[in-house]
C-alpha cells in the first residue's frame, strides 16, 4: 500500500499546475494520470494573459516561450460585409496582451517536467483512478490500476481533477446541476497556405451557421458549431454535404477540403455547462471541469482550471505541510472560485441562449449581438472584452513561498 500527503487524480492542466505548486512548496504529492502522454488531439490549446502572467510568476516564461505557439492581438467576427474586431487583447495593459495558442501536450510536458525537479512530486502515468478509500466518514486516497493490476494510494487530501466526466466525483456521491446548450462542436483540421487570411482567430457567422477558425502554423485548426446532437444528422448528410458547406463559409479553403477523407478525420465536443453545488467531501476537493465542466465559448475552460489550482495551493499548502486539511479549508478554495465559475458559465449560457442557438437555427440574422457590435465602435469596449475573455473574474496569484529545502529556478 502506497501513501502521499496529496493525490491528485488527472494530469490535465488543473492537476499539473496543482502538482507543481505543491512539489514547489514541499508538500509530497503523487498525480495519476490514466493516459500512456499527453497525446490527444482537439483538446482545448488557449493559454490566456491570466495563465501566462501565472508562468512569469513561476520563472516559466522562457521555457513557455520555446514551446511552438502563435499569438493572437484580437477577436473578430467576420460576416458577409467583412470582419468586426470585438476583443482587442493587444490593448490591455498586461504583460502578454495576447492569447497564445500552445499544444496542450507541450504545455503539460513542460509543467509535469518542471513539476519533476522537486523530489516531492510523483507522475504516473496510466494509472486510472477508478474508487475511493474511505474511513471514519472520511476520503483517505484512491484505488487505481495501471500496467502491473490494482492498488491503494493512501492520501491525506484527494484532489478530482479528471475532467467532466469525473470519476471520483460518481464515487464521492456529487452531481453536478446541468444547464443546457444548444450546440456540439465538430473539430478539424486543414492545411494552411501563405495566400490565407491573416487572423490568427475568427468566428464566421453565416445564416443558419458558426465555424471557429484556428491558426496553428501549418494548420488551421475548425470548430464547426451544431445544434445539439446534429452531429449524426452530419454523418447521414455525408462528406460531401459538409466539405461544401465549409466551402460556401470559407470560399479560401475550397481547395483542400478534400483533406477530410473520412470521419475518422474529425472529433465531436458533447459541450455541456454544469457545476457542482458543494465542491468537497471530508478528504476530497473536486477542482476544474470536474467542478464547473465550461463550454468552448471563450477558450476560458484550461484557464479557469489553472486558477483553480493555484488557489487551491495557495490555500491548501499549509494546512497539507501541518498533517490535516479540514472541511472548512476545502469549503475555502470553493468559496474562492465559485464566483469567478458561476459568473464566466452565466455570460456563457446567454450567449448560447441569445446568440448561437437562434443563429445555428436560422432564427436570427449573422451579425455579431448587439452589445458586441456596440462595444467594438469604441476602443474602450473592444478592451472590456479582452479583459473578460483573456483576464476574467478574480484572476489568482502564485503567493507560495518556496523553501530552501527544493530546488530553485
Amino acid at each position: 500500500m502506497e501513501s502521499t500527503t496529496c493525490c491528485i487524480v488527472g494530469g490535465g492542466p488543473a492537476g499539473a499546475m496543482l502538482g507543481l505548486l505543491l512539489a514547489r512548496a514541499g508538500v509530497d504529492v503523487v498525480v495519476l494520470e490514466k493516459h500512456a502522454d499527453f497525446l490527444r488531439d482537439f483538446r482545448g490549446d488557449t493559454v490566456h494573459p491570466s495563465t501566462l502572467e501565472l508562468l512569469d510568476e513561476l520563472g516559466l516564461a522562457e521555457r513557455f516561450a520555446e514551446l511552438p505557439q502563435e499569438h493572437a492581438p484580437t477577436l473578430s467576427m467576420v460576416t458577409d460585409e467583412g470582419p468586426v474586431t470585438v476583443a482587442e487583447f493587444s490593448a490591455l495593459r498586461h504583460p502578454h496582451p495576447y492569447i497564445a495558442f500552445v499544444p496542450q501536450w507541450d504545455f503539460l510536458a513542460m509543467l509535469t517536467d518542471e513539476a519533476g525537479r522537486y523530489p516531492t512530486f510523483t507522475l504516473k502515468m496510466q494509472a486510472e483512478a477508478h474508487d475511493l478509500i474511505r474511513e471514519g466518514g472520511r476520503v483517505r486516497g484512491v484505488r487505481y490500476r495501471d500496467r502491473d493490476g490494482e492498488h491503494e494510494l493512501r492520501a491525506q487530501l484527494t484532489v478530482a481533477a479528471d475532467g467532466r466526466h469525473s470519476a471520483l466525483r460518481c464515487a464521492a456521491g456529487l452531481t453536478p446541476v446541468g444547464y443546457g446548450v444548444p450546440m456540439d462542436v465538430v473539430w478539424f483540421r486543414l492545411s494552411r497556405r501563405e495566400s490565407d487570411p491573416r487572423q490568427e482567430v475568427a468566428l464566421r457567422l453565416v445564416t443558419g451557421g458558426l465555424m471557429a477558425y484556428i491558426g496553428r502554423g501549418t494548420y488551421w485548426q475548425i470548430a464547426y458549431i451544431v445544434l445539439k446532437g446534429g452531429y449524426e444528422r452530419l454523418m447521414s448528410a455525408g462528406l460531401d454535404v459538409l466539405r461544401a458547406e465549409i466551402v460556401s463559409r470559407l470560399p479560401f479553403l475550397a481547395d483542400r477540403v478534400g483533406e477530410l477523407a473520412d470521419w475518422n478525420d474529425l472529433s465531436v465536443l458533447d459541450v455541456r455547462i454544469d457545476r457542482l453545488r458543494r465542491w468537497y467531501v471530508p478528504g476530497l476537493l473536486c477542482i476544474g471541469d470536474a467542478a464547473h465542466a465550461m463550454s468552448p465559448v471563450g477558450g476560458v475552460g484550461i484557464n479557469l482550471a489553472i486558477q483553480d489550482a493555484v488557489a487551491a495551493a495557495n490555500l491548501l499548502a499549509e494546512p497539507l505541510l501541518r498533517g490535516h486539511t479540514s472541511v472548512d479549508d476545502l469549503a475555502k478554495v470553493q468559496q474562492r472560485r465559485e464566483m469567478p465559475a458561476a459568473a464566466t458559465q452565466w455570460m456563457q449560457r446567454v450567449l448560447q441562449a441569445r446568440f448561437i442557438g437562434p443563429l445555428l437555427r436560422g432564427t436570427r440574422p449573422p451579425v455579431p449581438p448587439l452589445p458586441a457590435r456596440l462595444l467594438s465602435h469604441f476602443r474602450p469596449g473592444r478592451h472590456l472584452i479582452a479583459h473578460l475573455i483573456g483576464v476574467g473574474a478574480r484572476p489568482e496569484h502564485v503567493r507560495l513561498p518556496v523553501p530552501d529545502s527544493v530546488p530553485r529556478g
